[in-house]
């Protein structure tokens, strides 16, 4: 069995200079990637510190990305793209600045567009199974409740 050999502080630093220059990452992100990488663990911190001193990794600038991304391209709602966040142990400041970000028009119309699309697609369902799965379905993609229930009374 080969086993992989334990990275220097210099090579594994290459190695996430990289890894972050191509995509935005979040500490969780990189902290999984110092595993792979077999880097020393005592010295996880000082790499993690040198890459926020030369801007690689940056908390609020990831959150901010992954919520713009989320919405724009998953079509996310704010409570689905908030609890991902969390489970990426990303701060309730950088959560909340970056969900921020989400235009409040913009949101609106995706909510409406896809509460349409889906109603429309349902229409041999009974009028209440069909109200039903629709906001089922807009709740799972991450919509609030009151948002949801006030775009249905407008739809139906």
């Amino acid at each position: 069995m080969l086993q992989r050999k334990i990275l220097t502080t210099e090579q594994a630093l290459q190695k996430l200079r990289h890894f972050c220059g191509y995509q935005e990452r979040c500490h969780q992100d990189v902290k999984e990637k110092l595993f792979q990488l077999r880097a020393r663990r005592s010295e996880h911190d000082k790499i993690i510190a040198t890459l926020i001193e030369e801007n690689y990794l940056n908390e609020e600038r990831f959150a901010i990305a992954f919520a713009r991304g989320k919405f724009r391209m998953n079509e996310w709602g704010r409570v689905k793209i908030k609890t991902e966040m969390k489970k990426k142990k990303i701060s309730d400041y950088c959560i909340g600045k970056a969900v921020k970000q989400i235009d409040e028009n913009d949101y609106l119309q995706l909510l409406k567009k896809l509460a349409e699309k889906k109603y429309v697609s349902l229409k041999n369902e009974q009028y209440l199974v069909r109200k039903r799965k629709t906001m089922d379905y807009l709740l799972q993609k991450g919509f609030e409740g009151t948002l949801i229930s006030g775009v249905l009374k407008f739809l139906i």
